[in-house]
């Protein structure tokens, strides 16, 4: 095949990548949005470094589970042009689809979609029988468990933040004692998770340059104490410069400024994989004229393009979903919305970590739920909860009719 399909179908993944961007991604800075820790811009910003920067770092597990995991690659050995072919079908549908959900502020799945889709074309090509219907069942549990878990986690922080902090008398001595504790929690989440992967790399070039041998997870633990040390000393001057005037909240907005950092990288190399699994597949059966049966190696190009077409769709329509996530729930303040975050960041690491393509949306709405059950259940707009959920449940068959369709045309013509 010529470096024209190549370049068509780079620029149908960065199509992909962009709607992703301009949807889910909102989801990564919609609390923050809402309870007014950040701007708007600022945001956009903030999301825009990390996210690219956890799709190119970590974004490899994901796209590896998506390219070999859903369609059963065996069944398509003989038929490495269908495969192609259905891939295509994959981007294409996958971007539509995102693009009409965020035109009308709905923040579907991502994950729903490609995994739709790539099921749909794998059924009209092959039959039933080339789904890979063990990788489909683990993906839907993680699908079910991920805002069940993210709602407990970010239950269990504010009630503890609420009894503790909140509704005490004396909140600047409480707070005070409890800035190391959120501090260890922010960073320790972050932490266990990535930095282990960040240090490797130095503790390779302190033992192949200067002869240091040292595990490498002793400059995980040496950078995660520094962060800890560097925040606290930081919240208590804070804390001490505002005295008896100091807002609470204004701390909270702080630290729910990191948890958002924490998410957009979370987001970033979870759901890149969405985006680049199909054109991932495509560059490496283009390349070996074979289709990938196992694990392939994504190259760095592709991690780029992928993270670039997020940050893009980010920064031009991602305003649209984030009112949705940040405000038509429940009403967030700094400390909710911080516990909210800081529940969709770990559960979002722990999957990409396991190579699961979890949904960042049902874990952030997940979280605020959670939120709004220990506030008062009152306090849940229902309403919105129904859109989003409908949503969800109709982004599957819709990717994998759009995608059995597309296939269709695409086989018609050529």
């Amino acid at each position: 095949m010529s470096t024209g399909i190549l370049i068509v179908v780079a620029i149908l993944a960065f199509y992909l990548a962009f709607n992703l961007g301009a949807n889910d991604v909102a989801n990564a800075m919609g609390t923050s949005v809402g309870s007014k820790a950040v701007t708007l811009r600022q945001a956009l910003i903030i999301a825009g470094v990390l996210e690219f920067a956890g799709a190119v770092l970590f974004g490899r597990e994901v796209t590896q589970t998506l390219a070999t995991g859903v369609a059963n690659p065996v069944l398509f050995v003989d038929t490495p042009k269908v495969f192609v072919t259905g891939m295509v079908s994959v981007l294409i549908a996958c971007g539509l689809w995102l693009q009409l959900a965020t035109s009308r502020g709905l923040p579907v799945s991502s994950s729903h979609a490609v995994v739709g889709a790539i099921a749909g074309f794998s059924w009209v090509a092959l039959g039933v029988g080339a789904i890979d219907w063990s990788s489909i069942k683990l993906i839907t549990i993680g699908w079910v468990l991920t805002p069940i878990i993210s709602g407990i986690i970010a239950a269990l922080f504010y009630s503890q933040i609420q009894r503790w902090i909140l509704n005490q008398q004396n909140q600047i001595i409480q707070l005070n004692e409890w800035i190391p504790w959120l501090s260890t929690a922010l960073v320790g989440a972050f932490g266990v998770i990535v930095l282990p992967t960040l240090t490797h790399p130095i503790a390779e070039l302190f033992t192949n340059k200067f002869g240091i041998n040292i595990p490498f997870y002793d400059y995980s633990l040496l950078t995660g104490a520094v962060a800890v040390v560097s925040l606290t000393v930081y919240s208590w001057r804070l804390v001490e410069k505002g005295g008896n005037n100091l807002l609470i909240e204004k701390i909270f907005a702080r630290y729910q400024l990191l948890s958002a950092c924490f998410v957009a990288f979370a987001h970033g190399s979870n759901d890149v994989g969405n985006a680049i699994a199909p054109l991932a597949a495509i560059v490496y059966t283009i390349n070996s004229t074979k289709v990938p049966i196992t694990q392939i190696d994504v190259p760095l190009w592709i991690l780029v393009l992928g993270a670039a077409g997020i940050v893009t769709g980010l920064a031009i329509l991602g305003k649209n979903v984030i009112a949705t996530i940040g405000e038509s729930i429940i009403t967030l303040q700094p400390s909710s919305g911080f516990c909210a975050e800081l529940a969709t960041a770990i559960t979002i690491l722990l999957a990409s970590r396991f190579g699961l393509p979890v949904s960042t949306s049902h874990a952030l709405v997940g979280g605020v739920v959670g939120i709004g059950l220990v506030q008062d259940l009152k306090s849940i707009k229902f309403s919105t909860l129904q859109n989003i959920a409908a949503a969800w449940v109709v982004t599957v068959p819709i990717s994998a009719l759009l995608s059995a369709l597309i296939f269709y045309a695409l086989k018609f013509i050529f």
